[in-house]
């Protein structure tokens, strides 16, 4: 048995399909667990969900920003170009139901190894540790569970810029969810920088893993997707980017956590 995390698909059914020939993955025995942003931008995102829905028992995932976009068009019947095949898809309750029950956290202990994989769509932020990062991916979680509805029409924004565990409400769920998903530059005291600047320097945008490895002991790995910019190199050992950007042209990348071994597929 392995296990294989598989970076940002966004709708590159064919790749997934060329990369899980290349690992030999056998579903009755081993595990996929996607970095999120499993949809969207890719001409075959409903395919892409589909092998999923196939395979529930060997796939895992977190949620990326735009599996939460995906849900919050479902939910509000909006309508978009690369997604139509999903939304107009006789399955999309299946499709819906599944993606809700996702959370924005995986922990996956490596029993021969006794090393610890912490996996997000986009990292998780020096200002938690482990064990709050859990909690707060559950509380999203349950609010999707009690009111999807009124959770996804409020997620939307940049603000507030910085955790406070004073947060409240949506504010408190909107942050949560930014750091999950969106985050990738922060400043010094650990607030996001989401927004694109000409003045971008290591003093004012500070990469996030660069601060978080200091958090993380002997054996103590984090796994992320969503910067395709970064070509999944991150100049860490323990804090593992796998968005290499396939949809815009790159490649497909998964791990095994075993060895932690990389498997690449270029763009078909």
């Amino acid at each position: 048995m392995a296990h294989y995390v598989i970076g940002d698909v966004q709708g590159c059914y064919q790749e997934l399909m060329k990369l899980l020939i290349k690992i030999k993955f056998k579903p009755e025995e081993d595990k996929i667990i996607f970095a999120g942003d499993l949809v969207n931008r890719g001409k075959e995102s409903l395919e892409v969900l589909e092998f999923c829905m196939q395979n529930k028992k060997s796939v895992k995932a977190v949620l990326g920003n735009h599996d939460f976009y995906l849900l919050y068009l479902i939910e509000h019947k909006k309508k978009h170009k690369s997604l139509k095949k999903i939304l107009e898809s006789k399955n999309i309750k299946k499709y819906h139901t599944w993606l809700k029950k996702l959370p924005l956290f995986l922990e996956i202990k490596i029993k021969d190894t006794k090393e610890i994989f912490w996996i997000s769509h986009a990292g998780i932020p020096y200002l938690w540790d482990m064990r709050l990062a859990k909690s707060l991916s559950k509380e999203v979680q349950l609010g999707l569970k009690e009111d999807s509805f009124t959770l996804l029409a409020n997620i939307w924004g940049d603000t507030p810029r910085k955790w406070d565990s004073s947060l409240t409400g949506y504010k408190r769920l909107r942050t949560i969810i930014n750091y999950f998903t969106r985050m990738r530059f922060l400043r010094k005291d650990g607030s996001l920088v989401l927004e694109s600047s000409k003045d971008q320097t290591e003093k004012t945008h500070i990469p996030w893993f660069k601060q978080t490895v200091n958090n993380l002991k002997e054996g103590e790995h984090i796994v992320f997707g969503h910067w395709a910019a970064l070509e999944g190199k991150t100049k860490l050992d323990n804090i593992i980017g796998l968005d290499t950007g396939c949809v815009w042209g790159n490649k497909l990348t998964a791990i095994r956590l075993e060895d932690k071994k990389l498997f690449q597929v270029r763009k078909i």
